[in-house]
């Protein structure tokens, strides 16, 4: 990895406290990247949150900046309009543009429940959380790209990523755990290809993004493993939670961080412009890899 290749790019990556938030902003600190992270839990202005969860967009700049980026972590509700037109005000005024966004907000995993809960048909599903889950889905980003877009275009060049949950593909074929839960995973690949539309002129591209089976935190946490011995998890003996064989195909945040990262550095980005990608097809393409020099692919398997 070129630990140069973003050194003076501005990206943004909303929602970057944890998960696949924070191994994109990860990803691009390697590269060099200033990374202003973005998210609602924060140790120094707290926003409400609908995970009870310890990370901070605070240890995502952190980890930005020991890996040789510039992190800088500003907490805002992408929900509320006026914090993200704050957020493009102070960006404005701090950096005068940016060359990436990245629209990882989401916040729903609760919403959707366990897999006991799946397959609940819109009548019986809960109305309320079936509509938060959609509003922080769609609304957070279309409020961000309208407040942040405008940095985006000042010059040719940048680069609109939308991440979400399988690709256009895959999901205009396969119902996804419930009415809400699918509509919202659709819309996410559909604001790709429609941004990217827009954004074309402005010789910018947007492109809808996603990672295969992802251990984010939370995921560690449902089978009682940590990044260093997830392959526990498989282990049909083990006292915890057994993970299925799929498992063994997962990959870590910094994966899908990693084909961010290339993409930005990648001056021929616009070839992708409004298509529907996955971490592991676009590690193919660039030949990155995971923190442990595998290549997984987890799409390819379904």
């Amino acid at each position: 990895m070129d630990r140069e290749a973003l050194r003076g790019r501005v990206a943004v990556v909303a929602g970057a406290t944890r998960g696949a938030g924070r191994g994109i902003a990860a990803a691009l600190g390697e590269a060099g990247a200033t990374v202003i992270c973005t998210g609602r839990s924060s140790r120094v202005r707290p926003i409400p949150s609908d995970y009870d969860r310890p990370e901070t967009v605070e240890e995502t700049a952190e980890l930005v900046t020991r890996l040789g980026g510039t992190g800088i972590a500003v907490p805002v509700d992408h929900l509320d309009p006026g914090q993200v037109g704050a957020l493009a005000g102070r960006i404005r005024h701090d950096h005068g543009h940016i060359d990436v966004l990245v629209n990882d907000i989401w916040g729903g995993e609760r919403l959707k429940g366990g897999p006991a809960r799946w397959n609940t048909p819109v009548w019986e599903h809960n109305l309320a959380g079936g509509l938060r889950m959609l509003r922080l889905a769609v609304d957070t980003h279309l409020i961000t790209s309208h407040h942040l877009l405008p940095l985006l275009i000042g010059s040719p060049g940048g680069l609109l990523v939308e991440v979400t949950d399988g690709t256009a593909e895959y999901n205009a074929s396969h119902y996804r755990i419930s009415v809400f839960y699918d509509l919202a995973k659709v819309a996410v690949n559909r604001l790709a290809f429609s941004q990217g539309h827009e954004l074309e002129r402005h010789g910018a591209a947007a492109i809808a993004l996603t990672p295969g089976w992802l251990r984010s935190e939370m995921m560690l946490d449902n089978y009682g493993v940590s990044e260093e011995n997830w392959r526990d998890a498989l282990d049909p003996a083990r006292a915890g939670p057994v993970a299925p064989a799929g498992f063994a195909h997962s990959e870590s945040p910094r994966f899908v961080g990693r084909a961010v990262a290339a993409l930005a550095a990648d001056p021929d980005r616009g070839r992708w412009n409004q298509k529907s990608l996955t971490s592991g097809e676009l590690a193919r393409v660039y030949g990155f890899t995971d923190v442990d020099g595998s290549q997984p692919d987890a799409w390819r398997l379904s």
